[in-house]
């Protein structure tokens, strides 16, 4: 058997990219077909409906939900600010007054005279969707967003944390062996996204913290230090929308890890161009991977070739489960008769040579290929 598909990462130095980018709830479009836009540009914007806050207003006055009416001072629709009065009534043969004022700024939305209560909806939140990256509109879904065609290069991870960031990128090691010694964290820094190496834990992610990085790119990273990071365990739901000031991208897996030699050369060669990047990953159905893309590459265009997500003799990939969880191999042999695993499970393989030279057999489940 000649060859075997499986999914891939992608490690592209020129190749054609495509994002859908869709606003959370109905808003407005604010480009067209054809539209060129940069990374920073704003493409849609929608107003996020505010809280709301049930005011108990008959209870509060002493009288019954159907005298309601009597009382009040707004009417639904009407616009309100903090302190504003609700209701007022007056007190015993007329001295002093009872009054029911407005805990927010924002909107009546409802007033019933059966429960005598006032539903209060806090001002709407702006919500403004960016490019994220540079290219072309070549979609329009009206009031919900666009997709952008753009060539660039693209490194997507094994594993990240943090929402999309921009960023000018850094490549802060001489060789994919090495690891950034955390006393090089200055705040000459901050705003940019930093390549480390092979490896960061606890204490560096929170001096680069501390220092203003926007992004980190590493090979490696043990999962107790992101839990100390985050203050709980990181499950099989889909990462991203972590309350951190930057983002990570892991390259290779959990631990010290050699960072692959294809993937550090092209974070080279990208050294000081604009890039932008997304922790977003989902293991499971729908898989999302985390990414770096950067779309200013005018020196480095060339042929943009097809994906291949076939196995195939001499292929890289990257095995994906324990006991090589993120080590990088060559295939070497793809066995067409289905072998026995120790949970008596019969699965078709692939016969890999580590980096070391070490010889092993995996599931064909438990590989990806390393697009180049």
């Amino acid at each position: 058997m000649g060859q075997a598909y499986t999914p891939g990462l992608k490690i592209s130095k020129y190749t054609i990219i495509e994002k859908s980018r869709l606003l959370p709830l109905k808003g407005n479009v604010l480009v067209k077909k054809g539209d060129t836009v940069k990374s920073h540009d704003i493409i849609a914007s929608a107003d996020l409906p505010g809280a709301v806050f049930i005011e108990k207003l008959a209870q509060k006055l002493g009288i019954l939900g159907s005298e309601l009416p009597n009382y009040l001072k707004v009417k639904v629709g009407d616009h309100i600010n903090i302190g504003d009065i609700l209701v007022e009534k007056k007190g015993f043969l007329g001295i002093g007054k009872d009054t029911v004022k407005s805990p927010i700024d924002g909107f009546i939305e409802s007033i019933s005279e059966v429960t005598g209560q006032a539903v209060l909806r806090s001002e709407p939140t702006p919500v403004e969707l960016s490019a994220y990256i540079g290219g072309q509109i070549t979609e329009v879904f009206p009031e919900e967003g666009v997709i952008i065609e753009t060539k660039g290069s693209m490194i997507q991870g094994i594993f990240g944390i943090g929402g999309e960031r921009m960023g000018i990128l850094k490549v802060m090691v001489n060789d994919n062996k090495e690891s950034l010694p955390i006393s090089e964290l200055t705040e000459e820094l901050k705003d940019l996204i930093i390549v480390v190496g092979s490896h960061i834990d606890h204490a560096f992610v929170s001096k680069a913290i501390k220092v203003g990085v926007k992004g980190i790119i590493t090979a490696g990273m043990d999962d107790k230090d992101l839990r100390s990071l985050l203050g709980y365990e990181i499950g099989v739901a889909i990462t991203g929308n972590e309350q951190i000031p930057l983002s990570i991208i892991v390259t290779e897996g959990f631990g010290k890890i050699d960072m692959a030699k294809s993937t550090f050369e092209l974070l080279k060669d990208l050294d000081g161009k604009f890039a932008s990047i997304n922790g977003a990953t989902q293991i499971r159905a729908g898989v999302i991977r985390p990414e770096v893309i950067v779309t200013d590459i005018n020196a480095l265009e060339g042929e943009i070739k097809e994906s291949e997500y076939f196995l195939s003799m001499g292929k890289n990939i990257r095995i994906i489960r324990t006991p090589y969880f993120g080590k990088i191999a060559k295939v070497v042999g793809l066995p067409s008769e289905l072998r026995e695993l120790e949970t008596e499970a019969f699965v078709r393989v692939v016969e890999l040579e580590l980096e070391n030279g070490e010889k092993v057999i995996v599931p064909r489940a438990n590989v990806e290929i390393i697009e180049q």
